[in-house]
């Protein structure tokens, strides 16, 4: 089970730096521009990769949690 949580630590540790790079990227988006449909437009980019990178790092650790720690294995 420690073996787990050791292989879990980099896919949530690269997560949360890659969602708090987007939303600081999202507050500077918003800061910066004067136009609302331009802060509306450039402002979901950042919302929709962090979605992904939440929803990559579940499934990775689904896989961990599940025996397949080595993701290129089943290629």
């Amino acid at each position: 089970m420690n073996t787990h949580r050791r292989k879990m630590a980099a896919p949530i540790l690269i997560t949360v730096f890659m969602v708090i790079y987007y939303i600081v990227f999202f507050v500077l988006i918003v800061s910066y521009l004067e136009s609302m449909l331009l802060k509306i437009l450039l402002g979901i980019i950042p919302a929709v990769l962090a979605g992904f990178m939440v929803y990559v790092c579940i499934e990775r650790i689904k896989e961990i949690e599940g025996g397949e720690e080595d993701d290129l294995g089943k290629y």
